[in-house]
């Protein structure tokens, strides 16, 4: 193939793929055009509207935007230095304490409960994309590759879009994981791709399954699913609360901001640490992703103690400088007493005694003389 036509290939790719990961920038589609016909694919609440600092700009054509979105985009988007990467090996992983967290990059997170480790969301791939030559590039390599991780008592998935469910990734980890968990749906795909159904377990909202000493309870979130311009909301998509022995602990994939976080904190919390989004957020689509003092908001609403801002530092999924959620959560944090953990990539999150971690972000694209510190922070970040 030449260079031109190689071009023009993964121009329409892209155009292809931005019709995958965009798809749901307009409000939520009912649940009637989804055939699980559950109650539990009942749209949650709709969301406040956004703040007067971020109403959205005129309403522009999906097409428009989904170009933008490949061709149009600021180039702040992607870092221009080297995203700082806490290399791990297995033997630090086994070496490790129980009630660890490592954050290995946008919404994958692995952790250490109860003596096994588990796996959120395993995007270990160059792109998240349907294909590998074209699409969204990371920022960073993992810390560490599937091969190199240990056992993993269960990999939980939150729903099937593309920097959440991982094709190769999941394949890697057949035969690593245990079990697989998985909202509604979602669990049947990864049946399709060979993972025995016997190690597959699939739940609606509200329902919970336990593993390896630790339940999992699957929970709403305002968003959407879809791998394709043809399977919108086939498969339920969640947020993750786990319970290991007395540490409880919120995952929370995607999602816009609404009334049900408050119901989860009030049905399942206080929760010892909130990991939610914060990043590829944009006016324009708030419904389904949350802006960053939303995102703190959502962390009072579920009663929770420390926030871990995940969804972010990895990918270039929106049009906000890269480092810019960060800053906007530190801020808002500061304003609502809000304890805030930043971790370096691959850095070890102690869940029995939490930290704020680094300002890392200022480093990558400015002097090195950058302030490390926020002001009203409510526990300071270290130099």
């Amino acid at each position: 193939m030449s260079p031109r036509a190689r071009s023009l290939a993964a121009r329409l790719t892209g155009l292809l793929l931005a019709g995958a990961l965009l798809a749901g920038c307009s409000p939520a589609p009912s649940a009637s055009s989804s055939p699980l016909r559950s109650d539990a694919m009942t749209p949650p609440s709709p969301s406040p509207a956004p703040t007067d600092d971020d109403q959205a700009p005129p309403p522009a054509s999906r097409l428009g935007l989904w170009w933008d979105f490949f061709f149009n985009k600021p180039a702040s988007t992607v870092p221009t230095g080297a995203i700082p990467v806490q290399r791990l090996t297995r033997a630090d992983l086994e070496a490790a304490p129980d009630d660890s967290l490592w954050r290995l990059g946008h919404s994958t997170v692995l952790m250490k409960l109860q003596g096994r480790f588990w796996l959120t969301d395993p995007v270990f791939s160059a792109r998240s994309s349907p294909v590998q030559w074209a699409g969204p590039k990371r920022f960073h390599a993992p810390p560490i590759t599937i091969e190199e991780l240990p056992p993993i008592e269960a990999v939980a998935i939150s729903h099937d879009h593309y920097d959440h469910l991982d094709h190769a990734s999941i394949l890697a980890l057949r035969d690593k994981a245990a079990h697989f968990i998985a909202p509604t749906g979602v669990g049947d795909l990864l049946v399709q791709w060979g993972i025995d159904p016997a190690r597959m377990r699939q739940l609606a909202w509200w329902q919970g399954t336990s593993v390896g000493g630790a339940r999992w309870t699957a929970v709403p979130t305002q968003h959407f699913s879809g791998r394709g311009l043809t399977d919108a909301n086939r498969r339920l998509w969640c947020a993750w609360v786990i319970e290991a022995g007395e540490r409880r602990l919120f995952f929370g994939a995607d999602s816009g901001y609404f009334d049900g976080f408050r119901t989860i904190g009030e049905r399942l919390g206080p929760f010892d640490l909130t990991m939610l989004e914060a990043g590829a957020y944009d006016p324009r689509w708030s419904r389904i992703h949350m802006l960053p003092e939303q995102t703190v908001q959502a962390h009072q609403d579920l009663r929770g103690r420390w926030l871990l801002p995940i969804h972010n530092g990895t990918f270039d999924l929106a049009f906000h400088p890269w480092q810019q959620p960060f800053e906007r959560v530190l801020k808002a944090a500061a304003a609502q007493g809000v304890s805030v953990t930043t971790p370096r990539m691959g850095e070890r999150v102690g869940l029995d005694a939490l930290q704020p971690g680094q300002a890392w972000w200022r480093g990558v694209d400015a002097p090195a003389t950058a302030a490390t510190t926020t002001t009203g922070h409510s526990a300071s970040l270290r130099p």
